[in-house]
């Protein structure tokens, strides 16, 4: 199982950085997505890295807000979230894709934690 952490009540403008490890599992030949779930919607597409950690892609709608990364050497991924805003209040989760190659697909993710409350303040 994943484990995100870093979540946490901040104020419109604010920022926070989400961590994803996965103790006891490899994370460094996959590709890794962060995904968000807001009360009452679907869970929706953030952001997605490919296994060496060379190729991003964002939802246009944090483009150029967050930004994603990660360290093999220590099984880690990031999530730096800029400029919050209200709207980017939801529940965050870190999944593992099913191959090194970045998808923004649910199903082509397969390992899941059990998210992280972002709560971002107007």
């Amino acid at each position: 199982q994943l484990v995100e952490s870093g979540g946490g009540l901040v104020q419109a403008g604010g920022s926070l950085r989400l961590s994803c490890t996965a103790p006891g599992h490899t994370l460094s030949a996959y590709a890794m997505g962060w995904f968000r779930q807001a009360p009452g919607k679907e869970r929706e597409f953030v952001t997605a890295i490919n296994w060496t950690g060379g190729t991003t892609t964002y939802a246009d709608s944090v483009k150029g807000r967050f930004t994603s990364s990660r360290d093999n050497a220590n099984n880690t991924m990031y999530l730096q979230m800029n400029s919050l805003k209200p709207e980017d209040t939801a529940v965050y989760y870190c999944a593992r894709g099913r191959g090194r190659l970045i998808t923004s697909r649910l199903d082509d993710y397969d390992f899941w934690g059990q998210g992280t409350q972002v709560t971002v303040s107007s």
